[in-house]
């Protein structure tokens, strides 16, 4: 089981007066969880930028607090400026080792599929996370799946087809289908596929021009006023 060890410190200060302290090399951040009373925390934004590369949202990371307690937590939530792109502000989740817990495992694909490089086939990934449920010691990064192994379009992989620990429940059935790869499609579907999309085009085009007789008609009834108007 891997575990991380992050220092954090008592956060007093909320709201918009946080930005200050951002701009110092400090995030926000909130601890929670299951009959506890939330706290509001201080992360240095370096060394949580190291963490999240390294463990992401799966692995447990033990919060070392002001206090002296140590916390075994998940990262729940993170937000990122848009703008900047830097944290500003980080959610953990409070856990308990004897206490099983669902959640989602991110799937990573590698390998290179014959069917792709050779036939020129479309790599279809039916899904990217897999929901499971188990203890937080047992708890996976990542689900691997190797593409190689998509030689023909008849081959696919199923979640079962992955290396799941026995210790780990899938939430999903086992049947589902990640990946795929399916023949490219021929000129005459593309030659289709371009005369739809024209025809489509050519029919807004044509409602586009269209005017409405009863417009026409309140248009020219305009016209006529302006001009009786202008007689007298």
């Amino acid at each position: 089981m891997t575990k991380i060890i992050l220092k954090s410190k008592e956060r007093v200060i909320t709201g918009r007066k946080v930005k200050k302290y951002r701009k110092d090399g400090l995030v926000p951040a909130v601890l929670y969880g299951h009959k506890i009373k939330s706290q509001n925390l201080w992360i240095d934004f370096l060394t949580f930028e190291k963490v999240y590369k390294l463990a992401g949202e799966n692995t447990i990371i033990e919060l070392d607090t002001e206090d002296g307690k140590k916390v075994n937590t998940l990262i729940q939530e993170v937000q990122i400026d848009p703008i900047k792109g830097n944290f500003s502000h980080i959610d953990f989740f409070q856990i308990k080792m004897d206490e099983k817990i669902e959640t989602e495992i991110p799937l990573t694909f590698i390998g290179e599929s014959p069917a792709v490089k050779e036939m020129a086939g479309i790599l279809i990934k039916n899904m990217d996370e897999i929901t499971v449920s188990c203890l937080p010691g047992d708890l996976p990064k990542e689900f691997i799946v190797d593409i190689s192994k998509l030689k023909t379009f008849e081959d696919h992989l199923k979640i079962s087809d992955l290396d799941i620990s026995e210790k780990v429940k899938v939430l999903v059935e086992l049947g589902t289908i990640v990946a795929s790869v399916v023949p490219p499609r021929s000129e005459e579907e593309l030659t289709g596929l371009d005369e739809k999309v024209e025809e489509d085009v050519s029919k807004v085009e044509g409602v586009a021009d269209k005017v409405p007789e009863e417009a026409t008609e309140v248009s020219e009834s305009s016209e006529n006023e302006k001009t009786e108007v202008k007689k007298k």
